[in-house]
């Protein structure tokens, strides 16, 4: 019997183990030969590449899979009668037979064993080599794995395995030179390589099965793995630009702003810039103005666009779609990188049962981005996707595939919006990815309305934190560029927006409903933000019984906007109130859109007046943003000034401090948890609006967020009140945080770890996860739409993971079941049914 290395059982076909390992080695070579990919590769190296390493690349990545030759493992291929001992896994076999070297070195692999000792150097090659499926195995040593047999001889095998190698990687055997390059960061980034090699090079679609090894194939080898890499987006053929691409071709608005303006005058050699403008000051447009320039520069391949959460990357995909489309024309689509959606340009994809993906665009050649789509881990090898930073902070975890995925986001440009939403543990690991894809020569870019100083300073890697009295005196608007002591200055092209901010007393669901209610009732369109659902929804249902009519109406009826509804109707939610707020809404009638944080990012609306609860300075800031957004406006009467009530507790922010309410304040016999837990920080944002009850914005940004966030101020306000041990407290929850971060980081620049920890439990943010459900089939949901996609918050998810069955109770009113768990939904979004825990 021939060795095989993939088999189709059901068919009774197999490849050879000499083809598949050609197939990877060609992948990998090819990917090598890209630009950006061989710069990133260089940079981690600490030298230049030559024909003869790319060779050496090439034979490693040939032995990947060299485990395969054992007839522990060959026998899952063969009838049972012909193997009766355990089957073995070719990973660990093959560390098996590393140490069958030390007697046959001479001899094995058809003698070239030697040569291959000395291009490792004495490096742990080996170990990057058999973490090729996503994580490192341990050594290990299972009976029988070589055992000798009369219908295989596996030292055979290994000597066709030999002379392929010598035969199709001469260079590699034939030159003088020394060993590859020794850094711990170039190993890291093959690691990376090699993963999406063999990826690429198992995929049945390119690389047909051939089952008795003939020498011709290298060259078919390198020919189908040059046109797959081609189909599937990673050999970049250089799209031609279908008009000028300017500002406004990239963008659809005529001229750049000033903050725009400022981020195109960066050289394209700068590798981090960080953009600290005002909600809907053009942020995203100014990303992909960088991204265009890199582009042209030929510094980057691809563009990875990171936000906080799902929702903001649904209503992101969208806008950045239109602007690829606008540019390149068919050749570009962004692909959603959010996991169990398979969607690209304005495509969506369908798991079929063989695990093939059907699109219903009915396009008959495989688009390039389809391929990433998907798959999860396939996201970041996108020429352009927009996604939530999580998938990006896999990369920089010690979790399954993230090699491959900082190898793939290594030619892109890393956007990351929002960047202050970030606690200290997500800092922590954003701090580690962005360290990692810079030092391999990566860029990126930061942007935020709200960004503390002391975020920017770790995030810049700067030495010393400024005191609150020097940080507030911080340029803003401002473009920061690591390198450089001095941020760049944004020029004032527009007026500062006065907003009257008053605090009132009282965040009843009633006490929301009434001035919003009478607002409207004047023709404004008015914004209700509540910390939480349940506030939300009480707030809905006391407002519809104010004034249903003003209430915002969705497919003939009242509806608000949370994080509660199906995937498919937040989708409707998220248009309607574009539509009724959005800056092209020709709507003028007074209306109430009440929701949660929900609608403080990334959906571009305006509105004539705010109602929103008490919370972080950063977020009520996002929340500022929302309003009186675009000049251009006509605001009906009584609303030409911008207003915001935040609404307070009656008891004041003390009692919070171990009973929290309303999404504030935090339990403190256990560990801190909650929503918004800094209460010095609320504080500070109290004091802050009874300090200055008009804020001029942006021209206060900084001095406002610096009050509310910046240590010296906090550690005032806790004196103040007496909240020293809470403040303790918070410290150590955030010291805590960066701590439990650093357990879990991969590190570049050290060698790879024997075993990763149990990487199912390590998550790219703490607290639990909301579990996520389909049903079988879709069905008519409230809105009278087809849905089919739930996510239970996370308090509603113990015990559950998404993997048991979710189905729709039979009757009139729309009941989900979940392993013996009821919760209805209607339009006011998933609600448990009474008489549950």
């Amino acid at each position: 019997m021939n060795a095989w290395g993939k088999t189709d059982l059901d068919r009774g076909k197999t490849h050879a183990l000499v083809h598949h390992s050609a197939d990877v080695a060609a992948v990998l070579i090819g990917l090598f030969e890209q630009p950006v990919f061989r710069h990133r590769a260089e940079v981690a190296a600490e030298r230049s590449l030559d024909e003869v390493d790319c060779a050496r690349l090439g034979a490693l990545a040939f032995l990947h899979d060299i485990g395969k030759l054992a007839p522990g493992f060959q026998a899952k291929g063969w009838p049972a009668d012909l193997w009766p001992w355990s089957k073995v896994g070719h990973l660990t076999a093959g560390w098996q037979w590393c140490d069958s070297l030390d007697d046959r070195a001479e001899t094995a692999l058809s003698g070239a064993v030697p040569d291959i000792c000395h291009w490792m150097g004495g490096e742990n090659w080996m170990s990057i080599l058999f973490a090729h499926h996503g994580r490192p195995v341990a050594e290990s040593r299972p009976e029988h794995a070589w055992r000798k047999l009369p219908h295989y001889d596996w030292e055979k095998e290994e000597e066709t395995m030999g002379r392929a190698m010598k035969a199709w990687f001469p260079l590699a055997f034939g030159s003088e030179g020394g060993s590859l390059p020794a850094s711990h960061r170039f190993r890291h980034f093959f690691g990376g390589a090699l993963a999406l090699a063999d990826w690429v090079g198992s995929d049945r679609r390119a690389f047909h099965f051939v089952p008795v090894f003939k020498i011709e194939y290298w060259s078919h080898a390198k020919e189908v793995a040059k046109k797959r890499l081609q189909a599937v987006g990673l050999d970049v053929q250089r799209k031609s630009i279908s008009v000028p691409a300017g500002f406004s071709e990239l963008t659809g608005h005529e001229t750049p702003n000033s903050a725009q303006i400022e981020v195109e005058k960066v050289a394209t050699e700068k590798q981090l810039l960080i953009l600290e403008a005002e909600t809907g000051s053009g942020k995203t447009e100014a990303a992909l103005w960088r991204y265009l320039a890199l582009w042209k520069a030929r510094e980057v391949e691809g563009l990875y666009f990171a936000v906080p959460t799902r929702a903001a990357a649904r209503q992101l995909h969208d806008r950045v779609n239109t602007s690829l489309k606008r540019v390149f024309g068919h050749a570009a689509e962004a692909v959603l990188a959010i996991p169990g959606q398979i969607e690209s340009g304005q495509a969506t994809g369908r798991r079929l049962p063989d695990w093939s993906v059907l699109w219903d665009d009915d396009e008959t050649v495989e688009h390039p981005s389809r391929w990433s789509a998907e798959h999860a881990i396939r996201y970041l090898a996108s020429e352009v996707a927009v996604g939530t930073v999580d998938q990006a902070m896999l990369a920089a975890l010690t979790v399954k595939h993230a090699h491959l995925r900082g190898f793939a986001l290594s030619r892109s440009l890393l956007v990351i919006d929002e960047v202050h939403a970030s606690d200290a543990y997500m800092r922590r690991i954003q701090k580690e990815l962005l360290a990692n894809h810079l030092s391999i020569g990566g860029h990126a870019m930061l942007m935020s309305a709200t960004l503390g100083v002391v975020a920017r300073s770790e995030f810049l890697d700067s030495d010393a934190t400024p005191s609150h009295e020097d940080a507030g005196k911080a340029a803003y608007p401002a473009v920061w560029i690591m390198g450089e002591t001095d941020p760049r200055r944004i020029p004032d092209s527009d007026t500062n927006k006065a907003v009257h901010v008053s605090a009132l007393t009282g965040w009843s669901g009633g006490e929301a409903a009434r001035s919003a209610i009478e607002a409207a009732s004047r023709g404004a369109r008015v914004l209700v933000i509540r910390n939480t659902v349940s506030r939300a929804q009480e707030t809905f249902e006391e407002a519809c019984r104010l004034n249903r009519g003003l209430v915002l109406r969705v497919k003939g009826g009242p509806a608000l906007h949370h994080s509660r509804f199906a995937a498919e109707d937040r989708k409707l939610l998220d248009q309607e109130v574009e539509d009724i707020l959005g800056k092209e809404s020709g709507k003028s009638r007074g209306c109430v859109v009440i929701g949660t944080q929900t609608l403080e990012q990334s959906l571009d609306i305006d509105a004539d007046f705010l109602v929103t609860d008490l919370c972080p300075m950063d977020v009520l800031l996002q929340r500022v943003g929302r309003l009186h957004r675009h000049s251009v406006r006509k605001r009906p009467d009584g609303f030409d000034v911008a207003r915001v009530n935040v609404l307070c507790p009656q008891g004041g922010l003390g009692p919070l401090i171990g009973t929290p309410e309303n999404g504030l304040g935090s339990d403190t016999r256990g560990s801190l948890s909650g929503v918004y837990v800094d209460i010095p920080g609320l504080q500070a944002t109290l004091e802050e609006i009874h300090a200055h009850p008009v804020w001029n914005i942006p021209g206060m940004n900084r001095a406002l967020v610096e009050a509310a966030t910046h240590p010296e101020a906090l550690e005032r306000v806790a004196e103040r009140h007496g909240w020293q041990d809470y403040q303790q407290k918070l410290s150590g929850m955030g010291l805590a945080q960066i701590g439990h971060a650093g357990n879990v980081i991969l590190d570049w620049v050290a060698e790879l770890p024997t075993r990763y920890p149990d990487d199912e439990k390590i998550r790219t943010r703490l607290g639990e996860e909301g579990a996520v459900f389909d049903l079988s089939e879709a069905v008519i949901g409230p809105f009278g739409s087809t849905v089919q996609r739930f996510t239970l918050p996370s308090h509603w998810s113990r015990g559950v993971d998404g993997k048991e069955e979710c189905v729709k109770v039979p009757g009139a009113d729309f009941v989900l079941e979940i392993k013996g768990k009821r919760f209805s939904y209607t339009r006011m979004g998933l609600r448990k049914c009474e008489n549950q825990d």
